[in-house]
C-alpha cells in the first residue's frame, strides 16, 4: 500500500479530532450587541464594530429589492458582456430623491458589494469607490452568461439621524448560452487552496445558533488566521430560489480557535454559504451548501 493510502485515513482523523477538541473548548457566549453611534462628518465617519444585514439573528432576509427604507438602488446599467471587465456605476437615492452621501465606515469599508449568479455560483466580494457626488463605482467582469444578483451592503443614515442598514439589490444580464450549475450537496467540510475548513452547528428557522469555521491545513488547526476587513472571517448566506441575502460578521475573538458567527435561518431551504478568511495576507473562500429543514 502506498503512502497516500495511509495519509488519507490520518487526515480525516485529525480533523474529527480537531472538531470535537472545538466542541469541548469553544464557550457559549450571547450574540453581539449593536452598536448604536450617531452619524458624523460628510460620508459618515462613525464605525460599528458589527452588524447582521439580514437579520442574521431575527430571521428574516434582504436583498430582495432595489428599494427598502425610503432609499433606491439605481445602476448605471444591468447588460454586461461574458468575461470582459468593465466600470460598474450606481447610486443609492435617498428619501429626499437625492443621492445618499453619508455611509457608516463598516468593517472598514463604506460599502460592502456582493455578487452571485442566480445558480449561486460566480460569488464576488468587492469595495466600491465614493464620488462626492454619490456615484459608486468599482471594475467588474462578469464570467459567464445568466443573470446576476448585485447587492450593495451597507449602513446609512434615515432621516431622523438613526443608523440604518441596508442591503438592496438589481439582477444583471450576461447574455449568452446560460447552463446553470447545481448545487453541490450539503457537507460540513469544504477544501479550498490547500486548507480544510469544517463547519460546526446547525442552522435553525427563527432560533439563533452558533455556527463555527475551523480552519486546517495537513490536518492541523490554523492557529495564527488575521483579520480581514476588521474580523476574523465574513459570512454571507444566500437562499437557493429567491436569492435572499444575509451578511453576518463574528465574535470580535477566535473561540476556541474557531470563527464564531450566530446566525437564525429565515426559512426551511436550500442556502449556500460563503465563509471568507485571511492568512499569510491572502484572502480564501470557502462554500457550504446547507439543507435547512426545522
Amino acid at each position: 500500500m502506498n503512502s497516500s493510502s495511509f495519509r488519507a485515513p490520518l487526515i480525516a482523523a485529525a480533523v474529527v479530532g480537531a472538531l470535537l477538541l472545538g466542541f469541548v473548548i469553544a464557550r457559549a457566549t450571547a450574540p453581539p450587541a449593536s452598536s448604536g453611534a450617531g452619524p458624523s462628518g460628510p460620508a459618515a465617519a462613525t464605525a460599528i464594530p458589527s452588524h447582521s444585514h439580514g437579520g442574521a439573528v431575527a430571521g428574516d432576509l434582504a436583498g430582495l429589492s432595489l428599494s427598502a427604507g425610503g432609499f433606491t438602488l439605481v445602476p448605471g446599467t444591468t447588460s454586461f458582456a461574458a468575461g470582459a471587465q468593465q466600470q460598474f456605476s450606481f447610486r443609492v437615492m435617498g428619501p429626499d430623491g437625492k443621492p445618499a452621501t453619508r455611509f457608516v465606515l463598516n468593517h472598514e469599508k463604506l460599502m460592502h458589494f456582493i455578487v452571485v449568479r442566480h445558480d449561486l455560483t460566480g460569488f464576488q466580494h468587492l469595495h466600491p469607490e465614493m464620488a462626492p457626488d454619490g456615484t459608486w463605482t468599482a471594475p467588474l467582469t462578469l464570467p459567464s452568461p445568466g443573470i446576476f444578483r448585485l447587492y450593495a451592503d451597507f449602513v446609512t443614515f434615515d432621516p431622523a439621524g438613526q443608523q440604518l442598514p441596508l442591503t438592496l439589490a438589481v439582477d444583471a444580464t450576461v447574455a449568452g448560452n446560460y447552463v446553470p450549475v447545481a448545487l453541490p450537496a450539503a457537507a460540513r467540510i469544504a477544501e479550498v487552496d490547500g486548507f480544510t475548513v469544517a463547519v460546526e452547528g446547525t442552522p435553525r428557522v427563527n432560533a439563533t445558533q452558533p455556527l463555527s469555521f475551523r480552519v486546517l491545513t495537513g490536518g492541523s488547526p490554523v492557529t495564527d488566521l488575521e483579520r480581514y476587513l476588521g474580523a476574523y472571517g465574513h459570512l454571507v448566506v444566500v437562499r437557493e430560489g429567491d436569492q435572499g441575502y444575509l451578511h453576518v460578521h463574528p465574535e470580535d475573538q477566535l473561540v476556541g480557535g474557531a470563527v464564531k458567527f450566530w446566525l437564525s435561518a429565515p426559512s426551511p431551504g436550500r442556502y449556500r454559504m460563503y465563509f471568507e478568511f485571511q492568512k499569510s495576507g491572502a484572502v480564501h473562500r470557502a462554500e457550504f451548501t446547507f439543507d435547512v429543514t426545522s
